[in-house]
């Protein structure tokens, strides 16, 4: 049995996770609204309720193309712009 499960939602802000979420399962977010859930009863019902599942190379797929084109946008910055403070490449992503 795996131990995550994938999905894609939006976040609508307030109320779309609650701190009951956080103590009942595991409850991350990835760029391209990925999240990754704990596999419980919980969890599953989290990702039903908000989004649709994914299997994790889906997701890390929707991830790794989110990750590039933000890399692709960082490399065609400037040299003046990558050198400014807290503008750092960004890295890639592996999915747990």
């Amino acid at each position: 049995m795996e131990n995550f499960l994938y999905g894609v939602a939006t976040n609508t802000g307030k109320g779309f996770f609650t701190a009951e979420d956080r103590r009942s399962f595991f409850l991350r977010g990835y760029p391209a609204d990925v999240w990754v859930v704990g596999n419980n009863e919980r969890g599953a019902c989290w990702v039903a309720d908000r989004g649709v599942f994914k299997t994790k190379s889906e997701a890390q797929a929707l991830v790794d193309a989110e990750i590039q084109a933000a890399q692709a946008a960082w490399d065609a910055q400037s040299d003046e712009e990558k050198a400014q403070p807290d503008n750092n490449r960004p890295t890639d992503i592996t999915l747990p």
